[in-house]
């Protein structure tokens, strides 16, 4: 039976009148790609900014890796890594200079941390262009020097927020090469994106998430074989089927 490295129990989040999330329970294995996907408003960044100890829940339980967000946040950040949507990146320094900045924010030594970010640039393919500075890099260069950045202190669960926004298929595939490659080596991610065929690649089970709320979770075939044949229908269909066409702006 397949251990369970994240619990999430009935976590709640209001904003004032807007209940952002609303009783949302799951689990994630360890080792498991987690697809977590939904339309704008969903309630998708704000359960990742609870799961991750950014955000406090309002109620709700999160374990991690055994250890509880409520009580002790300090040791889950220990052994998560978060690569966000929004590049956080300092432009003036080298690829390099950025990763040892992390590092050593992450608690590493500085010889550590520059050991591990060699290793982390030649894992994107980047090691060539350590001392270059990111600013003049491709869209796509800094993507996957962000990613690269969140597993600096070699954590056991990634958390993955579009990390393919507004990038060339090239590196798209580059990415998504480097992350099957890590879950061959053990770490669980989650995944968020608002590309279907990604998740429908990566992902051994998805979320769908409308209105701070699951409304369906399995395997992207078991989800494609609820509408017709596993075969003929995208998981597209499923997304638009379960949240509506109606615009999300």
């Amino acid at each position: 039976m397949a251990e369970e490295f994240m619990v999430v129990k009935d976590l709640y989040k209001s904003f004032k009148d807007l209940k952002a999330v609303n009783g949302v329970s799951f689990s994630i294995y360890k080792g498991e790609i987690f697809g977590l996907l939904g339309p704008n408003g969903a309630g998708k960044t704000t359960t990742i900014r609870m799961l991750s100890t950014v955000l406090e829940a309002d109620k709700g339980e999160i374990i991690i890796g055994g250890h509880s967000v409520k009580k002790d946040a300090e040791a889950v950040r220990s052994i998560i890594g978060v690569c966000p949507q929004d590049l956080a990146l300092y432009e003036d320094l080298s690829a390099l200079d950025n990763m040892v900045f992390f590092g050593r924010m992450a608690g590493m030594e500085g010889k550590e941390a520059k050991a591990q970010a060699m290793e982390n640039l030649k894992l994107m393919g980047l090691e060539g262009r350590a001392k270059g500075k990111v600013g003049k890099f491709s869209g796509g260069m800094k993507r996957r020097i962000n990613l690269a950045i969140a597993l600096m202190g070699s954590p056991q669960l990634l958390f993955l927020d579009e990390p393919t926004v507004g990038i060339d298929p090239q590196s798209r595939n580059h990415i998504f090469e480097n992350i099957q490659g890590l879950q061959k080596k053990g770490l669980t991610i989650l995944y968020t994106t608002h590309y279907m065929e990604e998740a429908d690649r990566l992902c051994n089970r998805i979320a769908i998430m409308d209105g701070g709320q699951i409304i369906a979770l399995d395997t992207s075939y078991n989800l494609k074989k609820q509408i017709g044949s596993p075969e003929k229908v995208t998981l597209e269909d499923v997304f638009l089927k379960l949240t509506g066409r109606s615009l999300r702006d």
